[in-house]
């Protein structure tokens, strides 16, 4: 008998493996700035070495969680939407059959702390996780779906991926504009 729920918790560990990696890779590259800028030597006054590289790791942990669990969250309703606009399935079995694809995130996580010491290691196991996901999502789907129906998936996924990356990207460059314009040097 196969259990449909048993790999249900893999998103969770995904998400977990991945915002570890990224966790550790940072609370590293933060401690160097902050010795470098001399504000370590004041931390240490409060607590301990590990206590500090603790706290910041698991700080960190806590908001490469949030932000993955959203990216979680958005990723779920695209696939949603875009099987609601394009596929001939009234019964959601698209959506069951792509379920068991999480194990590709899981394993694209568990690889991601092998480079620790990068952050390109790190987006480049997260961009072929989710390019593989993706590949396997639309094979999945695609029982259900025309051709015009694959087409439709692939671009308003792409489109929509797009536009709300093109969106962050550029509040993020606007807000540090008006940052560095309000700086008086």
């Amino acid at each position: 008998m196969k259990n449909t729920y048993l790999t249900s918790y893999f998103p969770l560990l995904a998400i977990v493996l991945f915002s570890t990696s990224l966790a550790l890779k940072t609370q590293m590259e933060l401690v160097y700035f902050l010795e470098k800028t001399g504000i370590y030597q004041g931390m240490l006054e409060f607590f301990s070495e590990g206590g500090v590289k603790l706290s910041l790791t698991v700080l960190l942990l806590v908001l490469f969680f949030m932000v993955f669990a959203a990216l979680k969250l958005v990723a779920d309703t695209i696939n949603g939407l875009s099987l609601l606009f394009f596929s001939k399935d009234l019964e959601g079995e698209s959506l069951t059959k792509s379920r068991q694809g999480s194990a590709i995130y899981f394993i694209g996580g568990a690889l991601s702390l092998l480079s620790l010491f990068s952050y390109i290691g790190i987006g480049i196991f997260f961009a072929a996780a989710t390019f593989i996901y993706f590949s396997y999502f639309v094979y999945k789907a695609s029982s259900s779906l025309t051709a015009a129906g694959i087409a439709g998936v692939i671009f308003f996924q792409v489109i929509v991926w797009s536009s709300l990356l093109t969106g962050i990207l550029y509040l993020s460059l606007k807000i540090y504009n008006s940052i560095m314009a309000s700086l008086p040097i």
